[in-house]
């Protein structure tokens, strides 16, 4: 059996897409065709066990005839994902859509887009037969993928930080299936932080089209070297005033259907779009300096959204720029906020270097004592993962 299926007249394209799907395992079947056959049996029957997960069609085929073929494909076999190689000319990603295809790839794409592009359509067509087996009825529907809120009520402590290190590591672990999303929707500086230039952003994410469909919303995203996609920031802050709690709860319930792992980087404070994350967050990295302000507001923010049952069942405390130089140490720190902490991140000159680089520890396999910190707070979020158990010292020391 083939994993993945192309159709197309061109040999070069077949050459580049058998080379991006290398490091993937499968193998590819191409049929070197200008047309379609009359029904998607016609393909199928020559292949050997289970059906393959992707079929793409490739350029050099009818744009019409291709929608319509995909249309059969998607009704008879919805656990496939189709790929079209075509450029969009504004009309065609609607019509894609309606017709069943997964994602649009424009022809000149380069093997590390193609590559990306055929494994998230992999995921997905794993996830329909998931949806599609015998006993589903059976079974509750699927709550989707962990949706991880980085939150800090002062602002200032390294979220950012954090955020785009947590969503590297997770990449690494599971490739193709992590996002994050630009939340401090005045000045986020996600894509500055990953040395991205976003050609969409969450305004447009939002509205239209993207919030009707999770493939229209995957071409808002911008795809990140470290095989992770991003959902960047407004460039105006002024736009932050056209997205509601309401836009933000339904984006988040989007990403959580098709990826493993959301994470949202928040900004600071609890106001509307950041209660709306934490309604649908299923875990909370809380961010904590090692100075009093911003030990003080994180037990406020506690005791806050514990009154308003906002606090989600899985709470992990981060201390950042740790110095024991400061007057006040771990213990003082989980005495205060009533809970321990979990992750300790030593003050290091490394962070700001790879900040102002736009290369994130965890993407450069630095072995700096931070990088070694973050290294366990993605081990957190790993399938199976079990917490230790921790007492907290009970001496509040900061008023």
């Amino acid at each position: 059996m083939s994993r993945f299926i192309l159709i197309s007249p061109s040999t070069d394209y077949e050459r580049k897409v058998r080379a991006s799907v290398a490091p993937l395992s499968g193998s590819l079947q191409f049929f070197q065709a200008a047309y379609l056959p009359e029904s998607p049996d016609d393909i199928l029957r020559q292949q050997a066990g289970e059906p393959p997960e992707v079929l793409i069609l490739g350029p050099g085929l009818p744009q019409d005839e291709a929608l319509k073929f995909a249309a059969v494909m998607d009704l008879q076999y919805p656990e496939i994902s189709i790929v079209l190689a075509a450029e969009d000319d504004g009309e065609l990603a609607l019509n894609a859509m309606r017709s069943g295809i997964r994602d649009l790839i424009p022809p000149a794409a380069d093997m590390d887009q193609v590559r990306a592009l055929v494994e998230r359509a992999s995921l997905a067509a794993a996830g329909r037969r998931r949806g599609l087996a015998p006993n589903t009825a059976e079974r509750p529907a699927a709550e989707g993928g962990r949706v991880i809120a980085v939150m800090s009520p002062k602002g200032g402590v390294g979220k950012t930080t954090v955020a785009s290190n947590l969503a590297i590591g997770l990449g690494q672990v599971s490739p193709m299936s992590v996002v994050v999303v630009d939340l401090d929707l005045q000045f986020g500086d996600i894509a500055s932080g990953l040395m991205l230039e976003p050609e969409f952003t969450i305004t447009e994410a939002v509205v239209g089209a993207a919030s009707q469909d999770a493939m229209v919303l995957k071409t808002y995203l911008s795809l990140h070297p470290s095989n992770i996609y991003v959902l960047c920031a407004p460039r105006n802050p002024i736009d932050m005033d056209r997205i509601t709690g309401e836009n933000i709860s339904h984006l988040l319930r989007q990403l959580r259907a098709e990826f493993q792992y959301v994470v949202v980087d928040t900004a600071p404070g609890l106001g509307e779009h950041v209660l709306a994350t934490l309604e649908q967050a299923t875990d909370a990295v809380w961010v904590c300096g090692m100075d009093v302000p911003s030990i003080r507001g994180l037990r406020t923010g506690f005791q806050i959204l514990s009154e308003l049952d906002l606090l989600p069942d899985n709470r992990h405390v981060v201390l950042n720029m740790a110095d024991r130089h400061t007057g006040l140490t771990v213990q003082d720190v989980e005495a205060t906020i009533g809970a321990p902490v979990d992750v300790v991140l030593p003050k290091s000159r490394a962070v700001p270097f790879s900040t102002n680089k736009g290369v994130p520890l965890l993407q450069d396999g630095s072995r700096d004592g931070a990088a070694k910190g973050l290294r366990k707070l993605v081990e957190r979020f790993k399938p199976n993962w079990e917490a230790p158990r921790k007492k907290v010292h009970r001496r509040a020391v900061v008023q």
